[in-house]
């Protein structure tokens, strides 16, 4: 971006141990020391477990060693993990900043599993650290049994770090206590541009003081600092107790390397030597493949082999699009091409996304795009950053792919597309129709916003009618850059009903409050 939800627990109870087994970090005091390689004793787990891309079948462990070790697995139906299965993993190493991933297939599919993660010498194996566990759910394989996820972005931006006096990143407490499946992350996980120091002065006078690193202390260029911009989120003990018991979907934004960055870009920007964006944003991205649990990354010694956008399928009722608009778009621009076969998403994505939605049976196919789609996001006084630029005519640009993926979808009658995003730092609804649009081929949608996480709050940005939006519902501040001590931050929440196949979109606030509903019929066009 240019600039840089209430209730009980629902259908489920929470999931005892999963905080017990998030391996908690201590930190001493505001600064936290680079972490070094540690040599003797026994390999410690302190940074916590992830999973990730979880499936009715399958999901990926993930786990960072404090030095190189060997990485086991168990699974069990339960905490006792009596009849556990044992998977081998890796050994992880300086290559891969001692993080490594084991890929788990075969599981149950809609049934709770209990997993420990165990580091071992590689030269003894009888040399193991106290092991790590967490919890997660398999996707069901049955209509009836239904979904429940968040999603959001836009963490630790702005300079907002993890601020230990007012308990650091509690939102991911608000959503663990309502334990959905999984969590989608629109992107923006780290802010490598956005330096954190120890103090900022509020307008009112208050201090907010961050927990700081040496690697947060400037923006991001060597892999090192890369790397230490991904693992200061794990400080949050909030964090990794989430991520002890709630899987995640994960992609990536602007943030994760520099602020609105495009492919071939050349920085002007006087707080960095490494001008090259695609040296950055290379960097970035095998950083982020070490820090995340994603299935179609797989780091190693070399250059990433693999990519962010895939699709995660959560059983019959739902199939997760996961885009990124990042990697292959062209360079932001007044964006009034008459012809634009690259676009945002570049045409060998686009193709990807049309084929896949034509494939997929499930219920709901939710579009997970990290920028809106008729906000106009702004670069500068003359270029755009996202799809739409405020022109409300037909089609230009980037709106141009836009245009075709909704056309294809109308045509191939695809039905139960809903798109989720973030990045412009509050929280909104748009619904999309033929009849307000200049472009009408095309059947009606809804697109909802959430975020931030824990980052800086904006103004909200202009509607473009080209598409025909209209927004029953937009809360964001008056102000640019509200820090979380000032307007509540923000994530949302979908239920799938198995019964009925019912979507139910929720925006909530930090505490759980919710800000806006909106119920949608499977299978029904127009809505």
């Amino acid at each position: 971006m240019a600039q840089g939800w209430g209730g009980g627990f629902g259908r489920r109870s929470l999931l005892r141990g999963a905080a017990a087994g998030s391996g908690v970090l201590a930190l001493p005091g505001l600064a936290v020391a680079a972490p070094a390689l540690v040599r003797g004793g026994r390999p410690s787990a302190a940074w916590g477990v992830q999973v990730g891309d979880v499936t009715t079948s399958s999901g990926v462990v993930w786990v960072r060693s404090d030095r190189p070790a060997r990485m086991t697995v168990q699974t069990a139906a339960t905490e006792s993990f009596r009849d556990a299965r044992t998977w081998q993993g890796p050994v992880v190493g300086p290559g891969t900043d001692f993080t490594g991933v084991t890929a788990l297939h075969g599981l149950p599919p809609g049934e709770q599993i209990h997993y420990r993660v165990l580091l071992a010498d590689p030269d003894d194996p009888r040399r193991s650290g106290e092991p790590v566990t967490g919890t997660f759910r398999t996707a069901p394989d049955r209509r009836r049994d239904g979904i429940r996820f968040h999603w959001s972005g836009d963490l630790a931006g702005q300079g907002w770090g993890i601020n230990p006096e007012l308990g650091g990143y509690r939102i991911y407490e608000d959503m663990r206590r309502r334990d959905p499946d999984f969590f989608l992350c629109s992107g923006d996980n780290i802010y490598a541009d956005n330096p954190i120091t120890e103090r900022v002065t509020l307008p009112d006078g208050r201090i907010w003081r961050n927990v700081t690193t040496e690697e947060k202390a400037k923006v991001a260029e060597t892999l090192a600092e890369f790397r230490g911009a991904f693992r200061y989120n794990l400080l949050d003990e909030n964090l990794r107790r989430f991520n002890a018991q709630v899987p995640t979907i994960i992609q990536w934004d602007d943030h994760e390397v520099h602020n609105n960055w495009y492919p071939g870009q050349l920085l002007d920007d006087d707080r960095y030597t490494v001008k090259d964006v695609d040296v950055l944003s290379a960097r970035s991205l095998r950083a982020f493949s070490e820090y995340f649990p994603v299935g179609t990354l797989r780091p190693g010694d070399g250059d990433v082999d693999g990519r962010v956008y895939r699709v995660v399928r959560h059983g019959p009722l739902l199939d997760v699009f996961v885009l990124d608009m990042r990697r292959y778009r062209n360079a932001n621009s007044p964006d009034r091409q008459t012809d634009d076969p690259q676009g945002i998403l570049g045409a060998e994505q686009l193709r990807w996304l049309k084929r896949e939605l034509s494939r997929s049976r499930a219920v709901w196919k939710v579009i997970a795009a990290d920028m809106p789609l008729g906000l106009v996001v702004p670069d500068g006084a003359t270029d755009f950053e996202a799809v739409a630029q405020g022109d409300p005519g037909a089609p230009l640009g980037r709106e141009l792919q836009l245009a075709e993926l909704l056309r294809h979808i109308k045509h191939r009658r695809i039905t139960g597309t809903v798109w989720l995003t973030t990045d412009v730092h509050y929280t909104s609804a748009q619904h999309y129709a033929p009849e307000r649009a200049a472009f009408k081929d095309f059947e009606p949608f809804w697109e909802f916003v959430s975020g931030p996480l824990n980052a800086g709050g904006f103004q909200a940005v202009k509607l473009d009618g080209t598409f025909g939006p209209v927004q029953p519902f937009i809360k964001a501040p008056d102000r640019a850059n509200t820090s979380p001590a000032e307007s509540p931050q923000n994530f949302g929440e979908i239920d799938i009903d198995g019964g009925s196949g019912e979507l139910t979109v929720r925006l909530r606030q930090e505490g759980g409050e919710v800000v806006f509903s909106k119920v949608l019929q499977p299978g029904r066009v127009g809505q």
